[in-house]
């Protein structure tokens, strides 16, 4: 599952941003990236109707990704998504790849794979329950 998501990830780059945007055609932000790569590799999930990441209320973005099917875990690895704090009531989510991150880029109205680590504080990662092998 985890090269699924990378590849459908990088599939996407390029894709217009969107603030709200769900879909390639008309753009995606930070969440429809993330849902969108999960729905192509075969992860099925509920997309969240309100916005709660520009607000920065972490415990929305959590109560999210675990309603979406995922795990938190301790180690990053490709194929996981990382929920970022870019500013103080701003959150972001990124799809790790080998050396770096796929996400929806605002500033350059796009989306992107950015090399290295995140430049932002990661708040944490998580992964998909049908992959087995997030257990510590």
């Amino acid at each position: 599952m985890a090269d699924r998501i990378v590849a459908a990830a990088r599939d996407l780059v390029g894709v217009r941003f969107r603030l709200q945007g769900r879909c390639r055609a008309g753009g995606l932000d930070c969440i429809g990236l993330a849902a969108l790569a999960l729905a192509e590799a075969g992860h099925r999930c509920a997309v969240p109707g309100g916005y709660g990441l520009r607000s920065g209320d972490e415990p929305l973005a959590r109560r999210w990704l675990d309603l979406a099917g995922l795990w938190a875990v301790d180690e990053a690895r490709p194929g996981d998504l990382a929920l970022v704090r870019p500013g103080p009531l701003q959150l972001h989510l990124m799809i790790v790849t080998q050396g770096g991150h796929v996400h929806a880029h605002a500033g350059l109205g796009r989306v992107v794979e950015t090399p290295g680590q995140s430049p932002w504080p990661v708040i944490g990662h998580w992964r998909t329950r049908e992959d087995e092998t997030w257990r510590h």
